[in-house]
């Protein structure tokens, strides 16, 4: 690891900043994993589009149809590809403490940056926190490595601004990817700005987030590398324009992305997010690949529609901004 346990807090907070990918993960036709096709993406999406950390093996990456070891040797891959490029955050997610607990080991042992471990799905509706509490603290007692809390409602709740400001306070959490409304993730950091990073995966929020929130950090989906190409880096830009305190040329640069975000919302069959994302990705060139059961594929009418959102969304046609 780069840093020790009792520094992971001021280690984030220097170096967890920026843009930061959820990846998807390619499989080949007969269900293997693409492991040249993922070196690929991950290249290109830390090099040509400027990303500064990448999520693996999340919802995003389907790490709910992988086996232990495919998921371990993901978290290796992601390591080897990003090595002097870009940073990495291992999703150790599990219903099974020992499982996440093991998932963390690894990723800290093959030498990842940062682990993020969801919220777990419980079987009871009342008195919860005291649960989670220990389920939290239990995973960060038994590793070193930061650790970044994820509250979505898949769980079938969220986690409060009050419970996440405990959990703050234990050493080697180091910020949290918080699914929730606007007010929710604004009170959190009011509360625990200090001592975790607050981020949340709405790309749309994330200028407003950085200008009216002080926050540095973008955990993460996919956009940032299905809304850029290598000469049309306009997250990368307005992101930058943002930091600098330039907020007039930043706004202007995220909204004129309405057209690709509109091209993306409006061809997503909301059964079929993982191969809709996917085919977007091979239009852009890069690795998409299939996606596995029990996730659906695109129809060829469904792939008609997208290609043709696609072409007139104007993604890699617009010249690349200038920020200065």
């Amino acid at each position: 690891m780069k840093y020790a346990k009792k520094d992971a807090k001021a280690y984030a907070r220097a170096h967890m900043k920026g843009i930061w990918a959820a990846a998807l993960t390619p499989f080949t036709e007969s269900g293997a994993i693409d492991e040249d096709g993922f070196r690929q993406n991950i290249r290109h999406w830390l090099g040509d589009l400027g990303i500064d950390g990448l999520f693996i093996a999340g919802k995003q990456g389907e790490f709910f149809s992988m086996s232990l070891e495919e998921r371990k040797r993901n978290f290796e891959l992601a390591v080897e590809a990003s090595a002097g490029r870009g940073q990495t955050i291992m999703s150790c997610s599990d219903q099974n403490m020992d499982v996440v607990i093991d998932l963390a080991k690894h990723a800290q042992k093959v030498g990842a940056d940062y682990i993020v471990v969801h919220a777990p799905i419980l079987h009871f509706f009342k008195a919860q926190d005291e649960t989670l509490y220990e389920y939290y603290r239990t995973i960060a007692e038994k590793v070193d490595i930061g650790i970044a809390l994820w509250s979505h409602p898949d769980s079938g709740y969220l986690m409060s601004p009050q419970l996440c400001n405990r959990l703050a306070d234990i050493e080697n959490v180091v910020a949290i990817k918080y699914s929730v409304p606007r007010p929710m993730y604004a009170e959190l950091t009011r509360l625990a700005g200090d001592r975790i990073l607050v981020s949340t995966a709405s790309e749309e929020e994330w200028l407003d987030n950085i200008l009216e929130l002080g926050w540095q950090l973008y955990l993460c989906s996919s956009p940032p590398y299905l809304i850029q190409t290598a000469n049309d880096r306009r997250m990368r830009e307005y992101t930058d324009l943002a930091f600098r305190g330039e907020a007039e040329k930043a706004r202007a640069i995220r909204d004129s992305l309405n057209p690709v975000r509109e091209a993306l919302r409006g061809t997503r069959p909301s059964e079929k997010p993982h191969a809709h994302q996917k085919y977007w990705q091979d239009l852009l060139g890069q690795v998409g690949g299939r996606v596995r059961a029990p996730m659906l594929e695109l129809t060829e009418a469904e792939k008609a529609a997208t290609r043709a959102a696609f072409d007139a969304c104007g993604l890699g046609k617009a010249p690349l901004a200038k920020a200065g």
